[in-house]
């Protein structure tokens, strides 16, 4: 396994799970290694202290954030494409696989951090999870330490008494969103997973299988949800049709897809476009309106990066494929944002 990548993270990690699971699916051999444990120590460690870190093989750098670090892997193994071919479509893909990493990834700190059996079950056993041999008084202060931190953290994310019940309602159309969508078919974006699907999955590892009260309300509202959450984990046995492995336009695209674009274009558009600004202008809260309710929270620099990124994705299209877009976006309510893109 000298040959092997090297992939540090946690279990409760969404990005962790994120990367793991299109791992197993391209049939990349790496190990997983948890964060803490023996195994990962004397590792080259990232600039930035975030899981997942990757280490190369025969490589003494460890890189991350699971988004590029999935652009390079494709770019370095063709089999079982997860980019789809039709330059519109890859765009959606880089959209939705947005949305899953920066605002369904709100849902999922909220849910944990703020009721009482998720922050009980959160705090008992994140502390273990690298290396179960930790004695009982350590795992106790560790378990305190840790919940209150995250705690803390919520505002970073935006969760707080002011979001709170948005963040609620936003998670559980999306429950249903999802649901329709695998109704008509076994991923997001055709036959076979499309990088989108591999970071909702991430973050549904957590909402709909680990912390409770978020997975009580999936069972509830999208079991099929779950189910397909559970089977992403591993689908390196899957042979996808490589004729057929994603829609090949926009017009090809679900309307159960179409409904979730418009819940996107609720709560994502309008929080990043206005965290964006918020960040340019150098202003102390971001405020806006999602779905009829105020929106606030301090700006978020990293997902203002994330912004720009798909902009300059957008701007490299093709100009009949960013035609194809707008008119696409303009009909699933995220007309506000490809107007920023067209700024």
């Amino acid at each position: 396994m000298s040959d092997a990548f090297k992939v540090v993270g946690a279990f409760g990690s969404p990005y962790t799970r994120k990367l793991q699971a299109y791992l197993r699916y391209k049939r990349i051999p790496f190990l997983a290694i948890s964060q803490g444990s023996v195994e990962s120590q004397g590792l080259p460690q990232p600039r930035v202290p975030i899981i997942p870190y990757v280490i190369y093989p025969h490589s003494s750098e460890a890189l991350t954030d699971t988004t590029p670090l999935i652009h390079r892997l494709e770019a370095e193994n063709s089999a079982r494409p997860v980019i789809p071919e039709s330059p519109a479509v890859a765009f959606l893909n880089a959209l939705i696989e947005d949305f899953a990493d920066e605002w369904l990834t709100k849902a999922m700190f909220h849910y944990r951090w703020n009721f009482a059996p998720d922050i009980e079950k959160a705090g008992a056993l994140i502390p273990i999870w690298g290396d179960t041999t930790i004695a009982q008084e350590k795992r106790e202060a560790m378990s305190d330490y840790f919940s209150q931190r995250q705690i803390a953290r919520l505002y970073v994310v935006g969760s707080n008494e002011v979001t709170g019940p948005v963040i609620e309602q936003s998670y559980e159309r999306i429950l249903s969103c999802l649901d329709a969508c695998l109704r008509e078919s076994r991923f997001l974006l055709g036959a076979a997973p499309a990088s989108c699907d591999f970071a909702v999955y991430g973050q549904l590892t957590q909402l709909t299988c680990f912390d409770p009260t978020s997975s009580e309300l999936a069972v509830k509202i999208a079991p099929r949800v779950v189910s397909w959450t559970q089977n992403l984990d591993d689908i390196s046995g899957l042979e996808a049709p490589l004729d057929a492995m994603h829609v090949d336009s926009l017009e090809a695209v679900s309307t159960s897809i179409k409904l979730l674009l418009a819940e996107i274009g609720v709560g994502y558009v309008p929080v990043m476009l206005a965290n964006y600004r918020a960040i340019r202008g150098g202003a102390e809260q971001v405020e806006c309106e999602v779905g009829g309710q105020l929106w606030r929270q301090p700006p978020f620099p990293y997902q203002a990066k994330c912004l720009d990124v798909l902009k300059s994705q957008y701007s490299g299209l093709p100009d009949s494929a960013r035609s194809e877009l707008r008119a696409f976006f303009q009909g699933v309510n995220c007309g506000n944002l490809v107007r920023f893109f067209d700024e």
